[in-house]
């Protein structure tokens, strides 16, 4: 099997893996105990999670705190529903290709949420129009499906300049690029070669959030339930490797990209060539039928497009926002790669996708 769909999931890192068995002890062992306990398991555990807190909080920049959450659209949830503006009622800002944990999020908290254009190119335009009364803008800093990377630090300025907080949904960017300055940025550990059933929330010094999950007062009293110190490890040596791993694994990632648009030549690529995180290749060819095409090609693990979207059945809404139409957006593939990747492997891959695609000829 050749796995090609790294937007939707990466490999546990063998570090990672490593970190958590020491968490994940029988009652033989010492590492079973609760983090949240005062005896000496419980310490032990709980050290353990402030071990690994530190290791997650290098991903960010400097200045705030880091929360551990269940996932990226819970850590999202926090920040867009906890926030003071949008408590008060202020308006609501994100881009058309946001991730259906903003989009859905905000179109419930306001249904007359501002949703921002982008272009061909799956940019949004640093000066696009703001509503008056702004009181959250969240654009993410690289799409998911497209791989896009968005001119975040621009538009976080300008939100600044109207008094307004910017999230930002750092979930395919963690590990791979610096994060920017935002307020309240969320990540995820499973797109970055870490466990899943774990993310984070970076909160800027100085922003007040509401919890959305109540009870014994964990993580700050902003999301109470007991940790794990296996996950919060894993989620530790995860960014600790790519941290130090990052200008080796983009310098790959890269290769890899290139090889693809030489061996896919005549394919159109979807998004900007250049405002682009290189281990995503989404390209389309006329006339392609994708459904047939991941039949026929069942050795091989690529994509139509986001894992979450993938039981709709619909067109995908991110193409279509940058003016794909109907049946070009069903003619589009996705390929993701990284660290695991080897180019013999991608070019296999590529090969018997291109020789499916022929077949259709």
């Amino acid at each position: 099997m050749i796995y090609l769909d790294y937007q939707a999931t990466t490999p546990l890192a063998p570090e990672a893996k490593e970190a958590m068995l020491r968490w994940l002890d029988g009652p033989d062992g010492d590492g079973f105990g609760n983090p949240h306990s005062a005896h000496r398991l419980g310490r032990k555990a709980g050290a353990a999670v402030e071990v690994a807190r530190e290791q997650v909080a290098a991903l960010f920049p400097k200045g705030g705190t880091v929360v551990f959450t269940g996932s990226a659209t819970e850590a999202l949830n926090l920040a867009l529903r906890g926030c003071d503006p949008v408590r008060a009622g202020k308006a609501i800002a994100v881009s058309a290709i946001e991730h259906s944990a903003v989009l859905n999020t905000a179109r419930a908290l306001r249904p007359d949420c501002t949703v921002l254009p982008v272009d061909r190119d799956g940019l949004v335009h640093p000066q696009a129009s703001l509503p008056e009364g702004l009181g959250v803008l969240s654009v993410m800093q690289v799409n998911n499906e497209i791989g896009t990377i968005q001119p975040i630090a621009e538009l976080a300025e300008r939100a600044r300049a109207r008094g307004a907080l910017f999230v930002c949904d750092a979930v395919q960017a963690a590990g791979k690029m610096a994060l920017v300055e935002a307020d309240l940025i969320a990540i995820s550990g499973h797109k970055f070669y870490g466990p899943k059933g774990i993310g984070a929330l970076w909160i800027r010094d100085g922003v007040e959030l509401e919890p959305m999950i109540t009870g014994g007062g964990q993580e700050g009293g902003l999301r109470s339930g007991t940790l794990s110190p296996a996950l919060c490890a894993g989620l530790g040596a995860a960014a600790k490797v790519a941290l130090e791993g990052m200008d080796e694994d983009n310098a790959h990632a890269a290769a890899m990209f290139a090889r693809g648009r030489a061996l896919f030549a005549g394919w159109e690529l979807n998004g900007s060539a250049i405002h682009r995180y290189k281990g995503n290749l989404n390209i389309r060819r006329q006339g392609l039928d994708v459904s047939r095409l991941m039949s026929d090609v069942r050795q091989v693990c690529f994509s139509a497009g986001s894992a979450c979207a993938s039981e709709s059945g619909k067109p995908s809404r991110i193409l279509a926002a940058i003016g794909l139409t109907t049946e070009q957006s069903r003619a589009s593939i996705r390929l993701g790669f990284g660290r695991y990747t080897t180019m013999a492997e991608f070019e296999e891959g590529a090969g018997l996708i291109l020789e499916a695609a022929k077949g259709q000829e």
